[in-house]
């Protein structure tokens, strides 16, 4: 896929998530299907573009609807001069190489203590690292994360380079999905 081929031109309404998480304001917006459908993957995907003609490079998310969301955080909306509740324009594209993840500590404590496990996750794609960290880290209790972190060290070990039975997209197992927007 050539990079040009995702490019996607929307306007969207900046979100107010109903759980913040924390006191500092942020918005998100979902994709446009159209826009998410010309992007390489329905998972977690990096893309470069503009929010109202200010440059950005963010990673979106999958909505569990075989679509994306955006958040907009509070610098983003400052440089973009946008409030949340506004209609911004967008432009955006799949950037040309997939970043390098950054390896949760855990994870890689635990590479670190089995040397098969990491020649193989070293050996693996930036794409294949980056399903296995979203593996992980997508599980909602620290029981299930460790689980999910030994299991992945000992599959890794035996050669296996892509996480098996994960919907990285959310969609057949609605695991992923955009915040709820606050009223």
């Amino acid at each position: 896929m050539i990079q040009s081929d995702t490019k996607s031109q929307f306007k969207a309404k900046l979100l107010r998530p109903a759980k913040l998480g924390s006191d500092i304001p942020w918005a998100f917006v979902i994709l446009p299907k159209s826009a998410s459908a010309k992007l390489p993957r329905r998972g977690r995907t990096t893309v470069e573009g503009t929010i109202n003609a200010h440059g950005f490079r963010a990673m979106l998310e999958p909505d569990g609807q075989l679509s994306h969301w955006l958040r907009v955080n509070k610098a983003l909306l400052e440089t973009a001069g946008a409030n949340i509740g506004d209609i911004v324009t967008f432009e955006i594209m799949s950037v040309e190489q997939e970043p390098e993840p950054e390896i949760p500590s855990d994870l890689h404590e635990a590479l670190a203590a089995a040397p098969e496990a990491r020649a193989v996750w070293d050996d693996t794609t930036t794409i294949a690292r980056l399903d296995w960290i979203h593996w992980i880290t997508s599980a909602k209790q620290s029981k299930t994360r460790a689980k999910r972190i030994s299991n992945a060290c000992d599959m890794l070990a035996s050669g296996k380079r892509r996480v098996c039975c994960f919907d990285q997209s959310g969609y057949y197992s609605k695991s992923f999905s955009a915040p709820k927007a606050a009223d």
